[in-house]
């Protein structure tokens, strides 16, 4: 069987960069300077992984548990104020690939997060199946496991199965898992071309991501 699976930040929501001046803004609180390259390091982490990486590599206070826990509270703060901002054509997508196919999400968002978007952006009806990299002994991105683990929660091939990704762990994760992948790349750090080049679709939004396109691209598997 088929199914498809969504990432959740950065490719139904708009989040990469709120997950970035967060962190970045935990750094200053404590005097750390940010590192070139921690940003595109940590995208994809699963919560063991980045919350390590802000103590042990960024020098944030405290260990790598509360790292997590300053870091959610930071997000959960901004989403109760602002809500969860969604990407242009996110919900319709869902509920047009619903329409012909089962569905998950594979996220790296921890599953408070992960909740809290799927119920602002109303699609719980349709998402059968979410996974979180932090419950997966932390095997974040570009590791397969959050990838495999819904598709077999969902009963389903993952080789004839279809992901929509954004960022280039996640994109790494999904071919991991020998899926089918359709990149959305982002505004906020994009894929390098390489990277791009070794997906199976290039879509400028979720807009383009029709049932027709989906079809096709597991019809050639």
């Amino acid at each position: 069987m088929s199914v498809v699976v969504f990432d959740m930040d950065g490719t139904l929501t708009d989040t990469e960069a709120v997950w970035d001046q967060v962190r970045r803004g935990l750094a200053a609180e404590d005097g750390r300077p940010w590192p070139d390259g921690a940003t595109q390091a940590m995208m994809g982490m699963s919560t063991q992984q980045w919350s390590a990486y802000l103590s042990d590599v960024i020098g944030l206070t405290g260990d790598a548990e509360e790292c997590a826990n300053r870091t959610i509270a930071g997000l959960e703060q901004r989403f109760r104020a602002t809500g969860v901002p969604m990407l242009p054509g996110a919900v319709t997508a869902v509920r047009r690939m619903a329409g012909q196919w089962r569905l998950g999400v594979a996220s790296s968002s921890p599953r408070v997060l992960i909740d809290t978007a799927i119920e602002q952006l109303g699609i719980a009806d349709v998402i059968e199946v979410s996974s979180s990299t932090e419950e997966l002994d932390g095997a974040g991105k570009p590791a397969p496991d959050v990838y495999l683990e819904v598709c077999r929660r969902l009963d389903a091939d993952p080789r004839r199965s279809l992901a929509v990704e954004d960022s280039t762990n996640g994109i790494g994760a999904a071919k991991a898992a020998g899926m089918v992948v359709v990149a959305v790349p982002p505004h906020f750090n994009p894929p390098p071309a390489e990277v791009l080049r070794g997906v199976d679709a290039v879509l400028d939004s979720l807009t383009e991501l029709s049932v027709e396109l989906v079809q096709d691209l597991l019809a050639q598997r």
